[in-house]
């Protein structure tokens, strides 16, 4: 591919010009009746509850290397291939797969900013017909350094160069909306709403990068800290891990389980 879409967001424009490109893979997470009806040209369905792993009452897991491994050669992966994955909801379920990706070393991957919605309403070509790749023998090896566990966070909950960032609603923050057998949020989070993140005038895009590193930095979300995001499950949560990794932050990681993890452990500490 050209450098054009080297970038971690692109835009659908630069996307556009790419269409056609052998090691370009588009993947679509929408909602299936969805992609059904309309969805980028070549782009293939992946189902979000494949690269998600559940043990009840712990939702969003890591799914093991042999799931991984299957679902990715499903897809048609290469080591070379270049995904961009987009969805219809913002981009939440989009990034847990290209966090996921990080997550394995994949190297190539991009976010289509505003996704199906920016798309489509902008007048690009869309489609019903379903693609079927050629599947691929893909080996996924996962890489801690993207992952913030339970213990780690446990273990760093008092030092100063990490930041929690805290992506629920403030609601669920405060613990006044309780998913979990215990409500409230991990001792020192910060909270902000990864809703906050997206410009709804503009088809759901992130908002600009100066608005973005303003709003951060403001709450004491700053690129010098190591910056963990967690949500109730790492879903909106990786959103935001993407947003921090495009905006140039280098430290960042994302608890998988997130509060379905924390907030069902009797041993863990809470603040409301």
């Amino acid at each position: 591919m050209t450098g054009k879409s080297t970038s971690l967001i692109i835009e659908p424009k630069s996307l556009e010009g790419e269409l056609g490109d052998k090691n370009l893979l588009l993947v679509d997470l929408c909602q299936p009746q969805t992609y059904v009806q309309y969805h980028l040209p070549n782009a293939v369905y992946l189902e979000y509850a494949w690269i998600v792993h559940i043990e009840q009452p712990r939702m969003g897991l890591l799914p093991d290397v042999a799931q991984l491994s299957n679902v990715l050669s499903a897809l048609g992966l290469t080591k070379d291939t270049h995904v961009v994955a987009y969805d219809d909801e913002g981009g939440g379920r989009a990034c847990r797969f290209l966090w996921t990706l990080d997550v394995i070393g994949h190297k190539h991957f991009s976010l289509l900013n505003g996704g199906l919605h920016a798309w489509a309403n902008e007048g690009h070509q869309v489609t019903s017909e379903i693609y079927y790749p050629a599947k691929t023998t893909y080996k996924a090896e996962i890489h801690s350094g993207p992952i913030a566990d339970r213990q780690y966070i446990l273990d760093h909950l008092h030092n100063d160069r990490i930041a929690i960032l805290d992506t629920r609603s403030p609601q669920e923050y405060a613990g006044i909306k309780v998913f979990a057998a215990r409500g409230g949020h991990i001792p020192g989070a910060i909270n902000i709403e990864w809703t906050e993140a997206m410009d709804k005038g503009r088809n759901m895009r992130l908002k600009p990068d100066n608005e973005l590193r303003e709003l951060l930095e403001t709450r004491g979300i700053t690129p010098d800290k190591e910056i963990i995001t967690h949500c109730q499950s790492h879903h909106r949560s990786a959103h935001t891990y993407i947003m921090l990794k495009a905006l140039g932050y280098e430290h960042v990681k994302g608890y998988p389980g997130s509060w379905s993890d924390w907030g069902n452990d009797a041993s863990t500490p809470i603040e409301n």
